[in-house]
């Protein structure tokens, strides 16, 4: 794989620098960059066996968005958008991307792992067009600006999360599509289920200037699971497997 510059995309994870010095070897989604794998003596199929165990991953460059207002909900519904029932659940689309429903009054709406959904750029520029032209009771929140995205993975995430997180994350406490609104690490923080394949896996977002301290502490509550950080492509393989 040709090395690629994480700084020459539209957009670039505050992990990056850390990336670089771990070995990592990226690429390109839309105009952005993301950790394929880490090259450091190991394959790709060792660092799917990690992700099936205990991992992490960054995926700060995806695309995600928020809408927020009286009227987001129902304005969702009308562009076709499938909302989950409750507030602090989350529900896959037809093309992957997840839409949570944070309250009564806010949704995120993120990425697929692949990137190859469309509707995070096609309801921001719906929200942008008709707020402007209806004045639309619908908010853009930019998420990709102010959040950043985390996947933590493994059989053994959610023992690895009681040692940083009061809410109990166990599968059996806390299914599928379930938000927790809560601190992780002493930040505040989204924590969303969302299974990748048939392995236990969680999001995480939180604000943009914690990333490195939120990202140096769940790895240090792993490291006696032996986890550590996997790219991109491991997450694949797990939906692919």
């Amino acid at each position: 794989m040709a090395t690629l510059d994480p700084t020459m995309g539209m957009r670039r994870s505050q992990l990056y620098r850390r990336h670089i010095n771990n070995n990592a070897l990226f690429k390109k989604t839309g105009s952005n960059f993301v950790v394929s794998h880490y090259n450091n003596g190991s394959d790709q199929r060792t660092e799917l066996e990690q992700a099936r165990s205990m991992a992490i991953c960054d995926l700060s460059t995806l695309p995600r968005a928020g809408f927020k207002g009286a009227g987001a909900p129902s304005w969702a519904e009308n562009q076709g958008i499938k909302l989950p029932h409750s507030a602090n659940t989350s529900t896959v689309q037809p093309d992957g991307c997840l839409v949570a429903k944070l309250s009564d009054q806010e949704l995120l709406i993120l990425s697929d792992i692949f990137a190859k959904s469309h509707q995070v750029a096609a309801l921001k520029e719906q929200s942008t067009r008709d707020h402007l032209e209806n004045d639309t009771q619908t908010y853009l929140l930019p998420r990709g600006d102010s959040h950043c995205w985390l996947a933590v993975t493994g059989d053994q995430a959610a023992e690895m999360f009681s040692k940083v997180c009061g809410v109990d994350l166990r599968p059996h406490k806390f299914a599928l599509g379930n938000i927790a609104q809560t601190s992780v690490a002493k930040i505040s923080a989204v924590v969303i289920r969302q299974d990748l394949g048939g392995t236990l896996s969680y999001y995480i977002l939180c604000d943009i200037s914690a990333t490195e301290f939120l990202w140096d502490c769940l790895l240090d509550a792993m490291q006696e699971y032996a986890g550590s950080p996997v790219g991109i492509g491991a997450l694949e393989a797990l939906i692919c497997a």
